[in-house]
């Protein structure tokens, strides 16, 4: 080889950011595919009710959580918590993310013309699109590694005071978001990947830290660019994101490898 180092992978670039202030445009509509903060709903456009956080419903590969080995309180970023996992390596189980899996991890499926009205105790948001690598999960915040590109990903899961939407926009293929929900007092937590299909969105609402949850509801988006793995030049991918830029995070973690299968084939 004609030098001693790869070319740089894509982590994450943040593109094009729209302010969205939802005490004016109160609605989240996905219009044909595309993301719009409305004042009012068009005609014909269906506003689906948000799934509630049950904590009946399991979905995903299950974990026993015997201990929890650290928390941290970060006061910049939030509050870091250290999960003791009972297995060599952690599965997150893939499914397309239909409305009842969705669900299951107390999310919202926004598919095309449907609509949901979005709940924060904040108004400011920020509309980002965002280009992710599919590498970017091969890097991890906590344990002292900087910016090295590590050779497994590991679990790392979040929840937030302010709502989420994941956009499924890139033109070529769908939007991978890996999910959890966990159950202190069980000592259970459950891992999947959601696939969302090109043109469909995810609407996470605001997921505070409350005394006494019986269960709690976690993402990642950092492998968004999953089902990227297996394609010949394309290694990234594009999506939108609603989010707080100034928000406070719960993180969730474990540092044994995780396995993510792909869903859709590549080329």
């Amino acid at each position: 080889m004609p030098n001693t180092h790869f070319d740089p992978p894509v982590f994450e670039i943040a593109g094009v950011t729209k302010d969205v202030d939802i005490a004016i445009t109160p609605f989240f509509y996905n219009d044909g595919g595309a993301p719009r903060y409305l004042a009012e709903l068009p005609k014909g456009a269906v506003l689906v009710p948000t799934a509630p956080s049950d904590p009946s419903l399991e979905k995903g590969r299950a974990y026993e959580v015997p201990d929890v080995i650290a928390v941290k309180d970060d006061k910049e970023y939030g509050i870091e918590t250290e999960l003791g996992l009972l297995a060599d390596s952690v599965v997150f189980e893939p499914f397309w993310a239909t409305r009842d899996a969705a669900k299951a991890f107390g999310i919202t499926l926004v598919e095309p013309g449907q609509a949901v009205r979005l709940e924060c105790p904040v108004n400011k948001l920020a509309d980002i699109e965002y280009e992710y690598g599919v590498f970017a999960g091969h890097w991890s915040p906590y344990q002292e590694t900087g910016n090295r590109l590590l050779s497994y990903v590991i679990t790392d899961l979040e929840h937030h005071d302010f709502p989420h939407v994941f956009a499924s926009t890139d033109p070529e293929v769908p939007l991978v978001i890996s999910v959890g929900r966990y159950w202190p007092k069980r000592r259970k937590l459950c891992l999947a990947d959601l696939w969302i299909p090109r043109g469909s969105a995810l609407y996470i609402p605001p997921k505070p830290a409350l005394l006494g949850m019986e269960c709690v509801d976690l993402h990642n988006n950092r492998n968004s660019a999953r089902a990227c793995w297996g394609h010949l030049k394309k290694d990234t991918l594009s999506t939108h994101t609603l989010l707080q830029t100034d928000g406070y995070f719960y993180w969730f973690w474990n540092a044994k490898p995780t396995v993510h299968t792909n869903l859709a084939p590549a080329p």
